[in-house]
């Protein structure tokens, strides 16, 4: 049982954990965050190196390193985007929106440049995590990152094409405009055929974890068939009018104690890049 509830448990409170810090600490004025962005560089780069060292190790405590190592590195992403460092070449609101949400999906356009930078960082780190765990036996890793990678795609996708839920109260005020960009509707087309796919893979890794020989393959399966179903549920958080934020909002403290005469959007890009 420690075998697939252990792991199931990591899961459940670094995905927790992790998202309530990256909140916290975007919330920290912005003078310190160039500091904070400096010490998850350094935590990033050494996970790198813990994924490149545990690529031919076949326990569970690679199983767990190369876990927790992916999600830092998707840590190093989440921050660099909420600080307005690596977003994309456009930081102004849509065109022709009032600064709220619409209720039709924003010209695709401006939508992307928005964002690009960010997407295309996150594609080269897959690619060279790819590249520093190739042929070995280890590959949590890689598929961590993987599945938030692809996950975190669908939702952007949703929340584009319009879904009623948006959490557009995680962003930051010099992201703000990025809202600009979400359509509001109570569901979109898409919506179905991604949480369907979804929970076909999440139930596909369910039942290979619970087939599993070796305590290595049951703790990597049971990581990565969590990890999924967490993602189907965020998914569902999307549509159904649940309050998600309420699970961190511990996290989203810092913002209430800074001072509510806030630099503009801006001021707060060029501070944060700095």
């Amino acid at each position: 049982m420690l075998t697939y509830g252990l792991p199931v448990l990591f899961v459940l409170f670094l995905w927790w954990f992790s998202t309530g810090l990256v909140l916290y600490v975007i919330g920290l004025p912005l003078s310190t965050r160039r500091r904070n962005m400096t010490v998850m560089t350094g935590l990033a780069a050494f996970a790198l190196a813990a994924l490149y060292a545990t690529g031919d190790v076949m326990t569970v405590t690679a199983a767990y390193a190369a876990f927790t190592a992916a999600i830092v590195v998707w840590g190093w992403h989440e921050m660099s985007f909420l600080t307005g460092l690596v977003t994309g070449p456009r930081n102004a609101a849509c065109p022709g929106r009032d600064g709220e949400p619409g209720c039709e999906p924003a010209p695709l356009g401006p939508a992307v440049q928005s964002v690009i930078y960010h997407e295309a960082a996150i594609a080269l780190t897959a690619a060279l995590i790819a590249a520093i765990t190739w042929d070995g036996a280890n590959q949590v890793g890689l598929w961590t990152f993987v599945i938030l990678w692809l996950m975190r795609l669908s939702a952007k996708l949703n929340v584009y094409l319009g879904v009623r839920n948006l959490t557009e109260s995680f962003l930051p005020p010099h992201l703000e405009y990025l809202k600009t960009y979400f359509c509001r509707k109570p569901m979109n087309a898409f919506f179905p055929v991604a949480v369907t796919a979804s929970t076909v893979v999440a139930v596909a890794l369910v039942m290979a974890a619970a087939g599993a020989t070796t305590a290595f393959t049951a703790t990597s399966l049971t990581f990565l068939a969590t990890l999924m179903a967490l993602a189907v549920i965020e998914h569902w958080f999307l549509v159904i009018p649940l309050p998600a934020e309420r699970l961190f909002g511990w996290g989203l403290a810092s913002r209430a104690a800074q001072s509510p005469d806030m630099p503009d959007k801006n001021d707060a890009i060029r501070m944060a890049a700095a």
